[in-house]
């Protein structure tokens, strides 16, 4: 049976350092088909903070049941190589303890920023980070990576470099999914989904791929085809003259992953995930 939400949630994400960012963009869908809406920074804000998204989460959901997704990996791979990170001594085995260690190492950054694991040398080892490259750093991918390629591929968790750099928001992600740690049911990793917030990893390109949009220099911001993957996902069209903002289109992201989410999570099927899951996390939809 699929559990009962209220209220979805898109959330384009940032791993950016400083507590200002343009490239984050949130989305509220309501349940049923009606178009989702983008909600703007809080009022004394020109931008979101990842602070503030945090705070946004856990007010709407001690208004309504919700669900909301974000962009980044939620974890690192682990089967591949039975570790986080191979050859480390009393390295994190289960991903709240490697959420609670980046956490930890990155105590001193705002902002809930991660990157300050890239001056530890032990764990910096595994990064492709900026003016640093790693000589442990390998494409590792999750099985859920593996799962999404035939749709579309997602870039490796530990690289933090580029425009395909996802490790950097991740790192950020993490430690906000420690600091919910009792405030929210972190979905796979936790699965009891009665508690008033879930929160579930997205890929918006991921999304737009199923909905049959190349989601390319910018071709999935276009009204048409963006209107085109929100009806794939059931919903109602945005209004002419829509335009989405962000310096990647990101509020095209946050709408589609939105609609998408609604739409998934009535199905039994992608709640129901196999057992590595819950040590690598798994993006929502991906079969």
């Amino acid at each position: 049976m699929s559990p009962d939400f209220e209220l979805f949630i898109g959330i384009d994400w940032s791993g950016a350092k400083g507590s200002s960012h343009r490239g984050i963009a949130v989305s509220e869908a309501e349940a049923g088909q009606s178009v989702p809406s983008i909600i703007s920074p809080p009022a004394d804000a020109r931008s979101w903070s990842r602070t503030s998204v945090m705070e946004y989460l856990i007010k709407k959901s001690g208004e309504r049941k919700t669900l909301a997704g974000i962009d980044f990996a939620f974890c690192y791979p682990f089967i591949d190589e039975n570790t986080y990170f191979p050859g480390m001594q009393d390295a994190p085995a289960s991903a709240p303890e490697l959420w609670a260690l980046i956490d930890r190492i990155n105590a001193e950054a705002t902002d809930l920023y991660g990157g300050l694991i890239w001056k530890n040398p032990e764990f910096a080892a595994y990064y492709n980070a900026p003016a640093i490259k790693g000589h442990l750093f390998r494409s590792r991918r999750r099985q859920t990576e593996i799962a999404a390629k035939p749709i579309k591929s997602p870039s490796p968790t530990f690289n933090c470099v580029g425009p395909a750099g996802v490790g950097t928001g991740s790192l950020a992600g993490m430690r906000m999914l420690h600091k919910l740690e009792g405030q929210a049911c972190r979905w796979p990793i936790e699965t009891n989904t009665d508690k008033s917030l879930t929160l579930v990893e997205i890929f918006p390109s991921f999304y737009f791929s199923l909905a049959g949009v190349r989601p390319i220099k910018g071709n999935h911001a276009r009204l048409d085809m963006l209107n085109k993957a929100l009806a794939f996902f059931g919903s109602n069209s945005l209004p002419d003259g829509f335009v989405a903002k962000g310096p990647d289109f990101d509020e095209a992201d946050a709408l589609i992953s939105s609609a998408a989410i609604r739409a998934l999570a009535s199905k039994p099927e992608v709640w129901s995930l196999p057992s590595c899951a819950i040590q690598e996390g798994w993006i929502f939809g991906v079969e």
